[in-house]
């Protein structure tokens, strides 16, 4: 099934679910909203001619230019883009779904975006959610244990967010 069919069955499926796709980037991409993501991973992985039974690894990139002059001229809206690299090995194949965020829920600075966790199609999503949540302030609602993995658990921020400083000194410890 060549790329573009494959993106039509999503659509037939899934509907507005399915976002868009961009097939001729370097690293193929299909986009699926939020609010349908748990259901378009279950039929990935479950699907007999697709099984997309590993998931690799969830990265989130933080679209965000602080300095307002640069930010003037970037062709995007400040946001969130959730990668997420999957692998199917019946047939040999990755697959890479985005889901694009706001930077805050209802546009609050500090309230954290929500997406559903895929921890329960996927166990290995655990472990990736944790690292995003942790390191980028994204909130996997129905995580079964959301909690930070590399910061300490009384670390203030989420240190890969383009906005984020850097405390002086960390329980009287200087870090500059």
């Amino acid at each position: 099934m060549s790329g573009q069919a494959f993106v039509e069955r999503l659509k037939q499926r899934f509907g507005s679910g399915i976002r868009g796709a961009q097939l001729e980037a370097l690293d193929p991409w299909i986009e699926v909203a939020p609010e349908a993501l748990v259901e378009v991973c279950t039929y990935l992985r479950d699907q007999p001619d697709l099984r997309f039974t590993m998931l690799n690894c969830i990265t989130a990139v933080d679209y965000f230019e602080p300095d307002p002059k640069k930010a003037a001229k970037v062709g995007w809206e400040p946001h969130l883009e959730l990668v997420y690299h999957l692998w199917s090995f019946q047939n040999k194949a990755s697959l890479v779904l985005k889901v694009m965020l706001p930077r805050w829920k209802g546009d609050v600075p500090g309230e954290l975006p929500e997406v559903p966790s895929v921890a329960g199609v996927w166990s290995t999503a655990n472990w990736h959610e944790r690292e995003v949540y942790d390191l980028s302030g994204v909130w996997f609602v129905g995580h079964p244990d959301l909690r930070r993995i590399l910061c300490p658990e009384d670390w203030v921020g989420h240190p890969l967010r383009k906005d984020y400083e850097m405390p002086l000194e960390y329980h009287g410890i200087r870090g500059r």
